[in-house]
Order: C-alpha cells, then structure tokens, then sequence
C-alpha cells in the first residue's frame, strides 16, 4: 500500500487549517463576504494557470446548466457560510459541524445518486448526526448565526459534491471551476459594498496569503490522491482538528471543552465507517463520499475535485 498520498494529504490539511485561521484573523476587521471577494480576486490569476493546461475541447457552456446553477449556487452560499462560521466560531467547532459532510452526502447521494444505503451505514450516519447535536448543546448552549452558518457550510457543500459526482464525468473542469468563482467575486462584490472598510496592505497580503495556501493545498491533494488510493487519503482531514485545537489555543486562546471533544470523537468515528465500508466495496454502487474529494469548496480549494476527475480514481 503506498503511503506517500497520506502524507501529502496531511500536508495539504495542515495548509487549509492555516487558510482557515488567517480567515478568522480576518474576519475581526472585515466582513466576510469582503474577505472572500479579495481572495476569489487573487485566486483568478492562480486558476488561470490551472486553465492553460486543459486541453478538453468545447465551450464554456455546460453540459447541464440546471444542475450547474443549483451547483453554483451552492457553492457561493457555501463560501460566505464557512467564511463566516471561522468568524464567529472556535475553529475546533466549526471543524466538528463540517466533519458531518460525509454523512450528509451519503444521505444526499439516495434521492440524487440512486444510492441504497443499507442498515450498517444507516446507522452509522444516524450515530454521526447525534454527534453533532452533541457538539451543538440544544438547550444548554446559546446558538447564534455561527452555528447556523456552519451547519449551511456542511449542507451546501454536500450539495456542491454530490451534483459534481452526479454531472462531472460530462462537464468540462473549467466549467466547474469558473462558474462558481466567477458567481463568488460578482456576487461578494456586490454584498461587500454595504459594509466595506479600506484594507491595510499587510490584511491585503492576507487575503492573497488564502488564495495562494488553498491553491498549494488544493495541488498536494492532487497529488496523494493521484498517489495514493482514496481509501488512504480521505482519513487524512480529521487531521484539522489537531491544527485547530493548536492553532485556537496558540493563536485564538480556544479551549476545547467536553462536549466537542466527545461529540468530534462520535463524528469522526461514523465518517470513518462509512469510508472504510464504501472502500471495501460491493456496499455502495456509487461511492458518493470517497468520490467526492475536494475539501470544503471555498475560493481557491473549489476547483480541487473537477481537477481529480482528470486523473485515475482512487
């Protein structure tokens, strides 16, 4: 079994986990919807360089423009979401909600996918989800917009990766990647003007520094699950919780508490069944969550699954 791609698939964590504090950093001064019309401005020039290699021929128009639309959509309410979950929220927290994704995709994956799911991982995904309400506290933890933010974070972006699994096998990657970052810079544009503040140069650095680390981060993914089968490397983004419990403490004076430590332990054991059961095949036709192989779609880190679909799967 080669390893090699675990290895870069923790790299590439570790490398989000830091996009992600500069994003909360950022977040203190500006709106979000501002943090991420800047680093979807500065992620243009860096996508660029990703489209002067694809040598598919066709148009820019898709293939499915209904699908691409709801897609798309997803994806900009996805990247204000999660944008503004890191804001408001520890990230040790925000991490814990996110880390619901597989469950929610494998549930999105029946009605869109055809997917059976059977007793065992119907199971596992109700196990997930009273994980997440353990994190949450109902009842004995205030909620606010955070939360709220997160949860949409999770649900939207299943939603992103299950239609990519669902039509991207006929669409062109540079259709996935530019209608979604296109729909973000027009879109944030016209939402930042209603609370816009003047960005000092070194804050500008910053919004450059979450294109350029989700960029980075997005090519070492390629390149463990290009190395290594998927099996192996999806594991790897359990890993952020470990970033954001140091980087909280170090940076945000974050302190885990008993609840999110169990109910992040619960979350991941369930997100782990379900891929170590679809890796072992004949329990799931389609794979929805082992297939779906991009990290939470915000700027940069969007066109990270159209780009594996060009590649051998894992």
């Amino acid at each position: 079994m080669n390893l090699s791609g675990a290895f870069y698939a923790l790299v590439a964590f570790g490398l989000f986990a830091t996009h992600d504090v500069v994003i909360k950093y950022l977040g203190s001064a500006y709106a979000p919807a501002q943090v991420l019309f800047f680093a979807t401005l500065f992620s243009f020039p860096l996508v660029s360089l990703m489209l002067m290699r694809d040598k598919t021929a066709g148009t820019l128009l898709p293939v499915y423009p209904g699908w691409n639309l709801i897609r798309t959509l997803a994806a900009t309410g996805n990247a204000l979401c999660v944008f503004y979950a890191f804001t408001a929220l520890p990230l040790a927290q925000v991490y814990a909600i996110l880390f619901a994704m597989p469950l929610l995709i494998t549930l999105l994956a029946i009605p869109m996918l055809g997917e059976k799911v059977g007793l065992h991982r119907g199971a596992a995904i109700l196990v997930g989800l009273c994980g997440v309400i353990i994190v949450l506290r109902p009842g004995s933890a205030e909620l606010g917009l955070g939360h709220a933010a997160a949860l949409s974070s999770a649900c939207l972006g299943s939603l992103v990766f299950v239609i990519s699994r669902k039509v991207g096998q006929e669409e062109r990657p540079v259709v996935m990647m530019l209608y979604p970052l296109a729909a973000n810079f027009v879109v944030m544009g016209g939402i930042m003007v209603f609370d816009y503040r003047p960005v000092a140069l070194p804050d500008l650095a910053g919004m450059g520094a979450i294109a350029l680390l989700g960029f980075v981060a997005g090519l070492l993914l390629v390149f463990a699950y290009r190395a290594s089968e998927a099996a192996v490397v999806a594991p790897m983004q359990y890993s952020q919780i470990l970033w954001a419990t140091v980087y909280g403490l170090v940076f945000f004076d974050e302190h885990l508490d008993r609840a999110t430590v169990l109910g992040v332990g619960v979350i991941i054991a369930s997100g782990l069944y379900i891929l170590f059961r679809e890796a072992r095949g004949g329990h799931s036709e389609n794979m929805p969550v082992l297939r779906n192989r991009s990290r939470v779609p915000a700027a940069m880190s969007m066109w990270i699954g159209a780009v594996l679909r060009r590649g051998p799967r894992g």
